[in-house]
């Protein structure tokens, strides 16, 4: 098991394609639980030796806090460790400032610092909130902070440190938040620089070539090959062969989906001429991802259309395919961009049906071709009832809906009898081919 200095040692040095913003909110959440726990009990020491035993206990609740605050951390319940934190730190520094940290003209204010600190922490944690509660939060300790600084606001009562005491948690509260606000300034720092790093590497990609397709065979209930999913890899020069899966989630942070969805349906629309002069391979259709945030774009139907023509290839021959987080936003605009696809003759499907946000009343007006069970379904169909069940209803769907179904993720036999055994009869998935590159794939075609 790795010590703490060693874990501070790795998390420095991610790659830029790594989950660097859930590692470092994990990571932070750590360190600023045992940062509390530490300043929090040498605070009760100090109070104790000072003879405030009457306040000792608030710092007390420091410790404790960080302690569950950790041990929420440590069993990845993030989201509920963050919340805890950040919303009981700012309670207490704001129950200090007004009742304990009352300034005199001997001794001024200093907890009210750690309001500084703390819209800082809190804009590093709930970077993936909804912006809002990021901001709200963010804005709320520095409208504290500023009001704390400016005034001599506070409410005299028993409990308000003696000013001798004061003077010295001063200086001790300025060096600690100090330094603490440092620390996380260098983190959010990295993961610019870092995300940075990632979209320049993106970037040179496009331009060096260094994207490649490989192709996944999707097969009738003969066996026959009708089509196949393009599906990109990344040719990295010093990491060898990218997943999409590493990729793709920080193209989509730096909004570079846009340009390369449009490498990948160019290189799609190029394969589909190549095929279609060859009579082994003219009868393939080729299904291509596109994003959300491509979908979205103004131009992306006329784009697609120009490359249909540019490319001269049959607009039947292509399938795209969809998510159902396209639907989260303006559903009529993408109902309207489906049907001039569809009067183009261009494919739409939805891809991972069942797993996201379609309603039954906007599925019946979209003008799909084809539904696809995800994989999370076809995985466990032969020993969950629920997934066996989802699988059934998804298959009658699309059968009552006049729509193609197919199933991703077959990988045994038995699972590909139990989808035909339901009406499904077209397969993706390991049990036929993995995805393979153009001349492999044809290799596999021509078998």
């Amino acid at each position: 098991m790795k010590n703490p200095l060693q874990r501070v040692s790795d998390y420095f040095s991610l790659g830029p394609l790594d989950d660097m913003h859930g590692h470092r909110v994990k990571l932070a959440l750590e360190i600023g639980s045992l940062a509390l726990m530490v300043v929090g009990a040498v605070w009760v020491v100090f109070l104790i030796y000072s003879g405030a035993w009457s306040i000792a206990w608030v710092d007390g609740l420091l410790v404790v806090l960080g302690a569950v605050t950790l041990v929420l951390t440590r069993k990845s319940r993030i989201r509920s460790a963050a919340f805890l934190l950040l919303s009981s730190l700012f309670a207490m520094i704001l129950g200090m400032s007004l009742f304990l940290d009352v300034p005199t003209t001997s001794a001024p204010r200093a907890v009210h610092q750690y309001f500084l600190l703390l819209a800082f922490y809190g804009y590093l944690l709930l970077k993936n909130e909804l912006k809002w509660l990021r901001y709200g939060f963010f804005l709320s300790c520095m409208a504290a902070f500023v009001v704390f600084s400016s005034t001599y606001f506070g409410f005299a009562s028993q409990y308000v440190v003696i000013d001798d005491v004061r003077v010295l948690g001063a200086w001790g509260n300025s060096l600690i938040a100090t330094s603490l606000l440092c620390l996380i300034l260098y983190i959010i720092q990295s993961d610019f620089v870092l995300r940075t790093q990632a979209g320049n590497e993106l970037t040179i990609a496009l331009l060096d070539h260094q994207f490649e397709l490989y192709y996944q065979p999707q097969v009738d209930q003969t066996g026959k090959v009708f089509g196949a999913e393009a599906l990109i890899r990344w040719h990295h020069p010093e990491r060898g062969l990218v997943s999409p899966a590493e990729f793709i989630p920080v193209a989509e942070k730096m909004g570079l989906m846009v340009p390369i969805g449009h490498w990948v349906l160019n290189a799609s629309c190029h394969q589909l001429a190549l095929w279609a002069s060859k009579k082994a391979s003219a009868h393939l259709t080729l299904a291509v991802n596109v994003s959300a945030q491509q979908f979205h774009e103004a131009e992306f139907v006329p784009k697609v259309l120009a490359l249909v023509k540019h490319k001269g290839v049959d607009a039947t021959r292509l399938k795209l395919e969809l998510t159902e987080s396209v639907l989260v936003e303006n559903v009529e605009e993408v109902i309207m961009k489906m049907t001039l696809l569809k009067q183009a003759g261009v494919g739409v499907a939805l891809d991972d049906f069942g797993t996201g946000y379609s309603s039954l009343s906007y599925l019946k007006r979209l003008p799909l071709d084809q539904l696809k069970i995800d994989q999370s379904f076809v995985r466990d169909i032969l020993t969950d009832y629920h997934d066996a069940a989802i699988a059934r209803t998804i298959i009658a769907l699309g059968r009552d809906l006049g729509l193609r179904v197919v199933a991703e993720g077959v990988e045994t036999e038995a699972q590909q009898q139990f989808l035909l055994e339901n009406g499904c009869y077209a397969f993706q998935g390991y049990w036929f081919s993995h995805p393979l590159p153009i001349s492999k794939f044809d290799l596999f075609i021509s078998k």
